[in-house]
């Protein structure tokens, strides 16, 4: 008998030992995700955002990181669904189905074939865009003074006159302009209709060409060569994600290009004055702070526009050598 009490006495010694230990081990598990913004607002409401991109490359890959940094900086809680469509229009639209689905508080859509998708299939949920040139003309909204409905953005229209003073600046004896863009992007055809207008009121020759896809990057490219000085190329999203293929052409070839943003220019581009996209990004984060902390709703927050000092000259000194053009 004595025995037995002994026995149960280590037994019950052991069992409280091992219920002190495992207490003193337990440890809160949070989230760690890098997409997930930690808060110094007292502000217990964790928002939910769903994040569409058309296509990764840097120009929107930095709208979506300026986004995120900004709404880091704001100090609220809050997850992300980020979901890239790889450039496929059906991509944007089962990703966009999806979030219609989802408990959101907020769509962001990156480029404007991604928010013509959200915007077909979400209207309970507030939509903030970027990099969209023209949302109006490009049947997104009612207008950009007063979008209407569910939707508002940051435009990432660039200063294309401006540009073509840039063109004209470091390449003075240019006369055959080629602007090349992508037929399928509403934004790129604005684009290109205001540089063949700045491109006339400098007593240039403009010629469009245009592709479909990526896989016709090459041919369109190469059916420009002995025809035109120079190669203008908005913010496209699918020349940019392809222009590799468009730089190697045109340094082989002693073509400059005159691009939309800095991202091709890094690339292998001439040069270009254009807007910053990691800018940009935040600017749609300042939108998407007055819908989720004020209050306020999207359809009456005009499109917002980069201030004219956001806009960069860039050249790339490489490509200058290259082309026997200047570097400066």
């Amino acid at each position: 008998m004595k025995q037995l009490k002994k026995i149960f006495s280590i037994f019950v010694v052991c069992s409280t030992l091992i219920f002190v230990f495992a207490c003193s081990n337990t440890a809160k598990v949070e989230n760690t995700s890098t997409n997930t913004g930690e808060s110094n607002v007292n502000n217990a409401k964790v928002y939910n955002i769903g994040t569409l991109q058309l296509v990764q490359h840097p120009a929107l890959d930095s709208s979506y990181q300026g986004f995120i940094d900004y709404m880091n900086e704001l100090g609220i809680k809050f997850n992300v669904d980020y979901q890239n469509a790889s450039g496929e229009q059906s991509a944007c639209e089962t990703i966009a189905e999806k979030f219609s689905n989802d408990n959101l508080d907020l769509c962001y859509a990156i480029a404007t074939p991604a928010a013509q998708s959200v915007l077909a299939h979400i209207d309970n949920v507030p939509i903030v865009a970027s990099a969209v040139t023209d949302p109006a003309a490009s049947g997104l909204c009612k207008s950009n003074e007063k979008p209407g409905n569910n939707f508002t953005a940051a435009s990432d229209l660039t200063p294309v006159d401006a540009q073509f003073d840039l063109l004209t600046e470091l390449i003075p004896d240019a006369k055959e302009v080629g602007i090349l863009y992508c037929s399928a992007e509403a934004n790129s055809k604005i684009q290109a209709d205001m540089a063949i207008s700045a491109a006339k009121k400098r007593n240039l020759n403009p010629t469009e060409y245009t592709v479909v896809n990526s896989n016709d990057i090459q041919t369109v490219v190469e059916s420009m060569i002995g025809k035109v000085d120079v190669i203008y190329v908005p913010t496209d999203n699918v020349i940019s994600a392809g222009f590799d293929t468009v730089a190697t052409l045109c340094l082989d070839n002693k073509i400059p290009t005159i691009v939309g943003e800095e991202a091709m220019v890094d690339k292998g581009g001439y040069a270009t004055y254009g807007i910053n996209y990691y800018e940009l990004g935040k600017l749609a984060g300042k939108i998407a702070e007055r819908i989720l902390v004020n209050g306020e709703n999207p359809g009456d927050i005009p499109i917002a526009y980069l201030d004219s000092a956001a806009c960069e000259r860039k050249i790339n000194s490489d490509t200058a050598k290259a082309l026997g053009l200047r570097e400066q």
